[in-house]
């Protein structure tokens, strides 16, 4: 861990944090906003911090909005590095001379950005190609930046408590995780392949392929296309068909295929001469299980239907609301939300901004929503943004309602059935096989004990069981001890010995006493709880 860094780093910091108090005191200009200078201060701390700015911005959920702004326009546009390194660097990844495996080779890359830089080519067999070349050193040095970063964040969780709640080692591990996956070429690869053979028979949608046997971590070669960027104005007149294919793409992706493209913002679609929408860079990408895939149609369909109990149930089985929820304070929340959008036009409807208001409704209780869902959210937000580029009045609550049925309908009958029955009759098979076994074992054990066979439970990943459990135990030793107090204060009526007013022995009345005491306290827990 280089100190020298680790003093650049916390300098910048500094900087910005001594900037936010003194604009805070009003000592110094309001302008520019605290989360402009934080996208800078992101910028000249260099590569490793524009992506983690990047991967920040993802974070919705507990970044707000204006930094949110701020971090997606971080400048990920820098200049090329040589070209002859480049072709070092090809030949190393790709294990060959450049020479041999192509034809052509285009000197001036045809772009350059933090992570990779791109240029042009042609194969031996005549086709035309794009190779893209990580930068050299680029993985040591996100591994010593983001090592710098965690010892940083765990300073900061010692000194301000509040950081502690929004567990910020976490953060940064899972930004750092991810980070390592989206530079890996390989990973970018298998994506890509994915996706070409979903959308092979798709007329309307081009993913360019990868070529065979030119792939590395480092390097990664694929088919060239040509066309202009969905954000084109010349592309304003076939807005609407291009709105409706796009729109078809991606339920296909989410709720069919349940892997979609993470970052659909314009710079990575085109649309070529033929008017097929082109995606490009997949270096980010989103997976959905089949049953987060219903949980999260339910979600779609309750926000449609404008259901708040639906909505509140499809909430928590997502995962975006979770802890300890107060399910009439959250119910009232949602309420407000379906009352905002129901006050709006058709088109104006955004699913994306529902699903991170119901996610920050949580935030206090649940910090961490899964990331696949974040990712989620961040390619819905993109695609609601190049929908209405294509086509302002394009209602997409209205296509969704149409759509879902049918997508749904193909997401089930996706299933293989035959496979899982197989599955199924498979473990039968096994358990009937090590029943006599299991049967043995259960006698042998009943012949030692001679008492019975005992039973283990094994419940994971229940949060706060224990604490759960301990509480119940308590409050039902607690009422034991109050019952046996009433009975003894019965029993204790009939004795002699010195009396109260005349009538009650001393003794029952303690014993009466001491067991009102714990059966109010029993009451009053139990109403904090709000539980019996």
């Amino acid at each position: 861990m280089p100190i020298f860094r680790i003093f650049h780093i916390v300098y910048v910091a500094m900087a910005f944090a001594l900037g936010t108090a003194l604009r805070g005191l009003r000592l110094l200009p309001s302008s520019p906003p605290s989360s402009e200078r934080f996208r800078l201060s992101l910028e000249r701390l260099g590569t490793t911090f524009i992506k983690f700015g990047q991967s920040l911005s993802i974070r919705r959920d507990i970044v707000p909005d204006d930094y949110v702004v701020a971090l997606q326009k971080l400048q990920d546009h820098v200049s090329a590095f040589p070209t002859s390194v480049a072709v070092q660097e090809i030949e190393r990844g790709l294990g060959r001379p450049v020479a041999k495996m192509f034809a052509e080779f285009e000197e001036t890359p045809l772009a350059a950005a933090s992570v990779a830089q791109v240029h042009g080519a042609r194969l031996r067999d005549g086709r035309s190609v794009i190779i893209k070349v990580r930068r050299p050193g680029l993985k040591r040095q996100i591994n010593q930046d983001m090592r710098s970063l965690f010892w940083l964040a765990r300073v900061a969780a010692v000194i301000i408590s509040r950081l502690r709640h929004y567990q910020p080692l976490r953060i940064v591990t899972e930004i750092w995780t991810n980070l390592l996956k989206e530079i890996d070429f390989c990973r970018e690869a298998r994506s890509i392949r994915r996706f070409v053979t979903a959308f092979a028979d798709w007329p309307t949608l081009k993913i360019p392929d990868v070529v065979d046997d030119l792939v590395s971590e480092t390097v990664i070669v694929q088919e060239r296309s040509h066309g202009l960027r969905i954000d084109d104005a010349s592309l304003r007149s076939d807005g609407p068909r291009l709105a409706g294919i796009f729109v078809d793409a991606y339920l296909h992706q989410i709720f069919v295929l349940g892997v979609f493209h993470g970052d659909p913002h314009p710079g990575n679609l085109f649309v070529t001469g033929d008017g097929r929408i082109c995606l490009h860079d997949f270096g980010i990408v989103g997976f959905l299980d089949r049953a987060m895939r219903r949980k999260l149609a339910a979600f779609a369909m309750a926000f449609v239907r404008q259901d708040a109990d639906w909505l509140l149930e499809a909430a928590i089985d997502l995962g975006i609301l979770g802890g300890e929820l107060d399910r009439s304070e959250f119910r009232r929340g949602l309420v407000e939300i379906i009352g905002d959008y129901a006050a709006l036009p058709l088109k104006d409807w955004s699913l994306a901004e529902a699903f991170l208001r119901v996610t920050r409704l949580g935030q206090a209780q649940n910090v961490f929503v899964p990331l696949d869902l974040l990712i989620l959210m961040r390619a819905m937000f993109l695609a609601e943004h190049t929908v209405r580029i294509l086509d302002p009045d394009f209602q997409l609550l209205e296509a969704l309602q149409t759509k879902a049925p049918g997508v749904l309908e193909a997401a089930m009958k996706q299933a293989d059935w035959a496979t899982t029955l197989n599955r199924l009759r498979l473990d039968a098979a096994d358990t009937a096989r090590d029943l006599p076994s299991m049967l043995s074992t259960w006698v042998q054990q009943l012949a030692r004990e001679g008492s019975g066979l005992g039973l283990t439970l094994h419940v994971r990943e229940l949060k706060g069981l224990h604490e759960k459990l301990e509480r119940s135990s308590n409050r039902f030793v607690l009422g034991l001890i109050a019952s046996g107090l009433f009975v003894s204060g019965a029993l204790l009526m009939e004795t002699a010995g010195p009396r109260i007013f005349g009538e009650v022995p001393v003794f029952a009345a303690v014993a009466f006493a001491l067991a009102l005491w714990f059966t109010l306290r029993l009451l009053r827990a139990i109403a904090r709880s709000g539980r019996l």
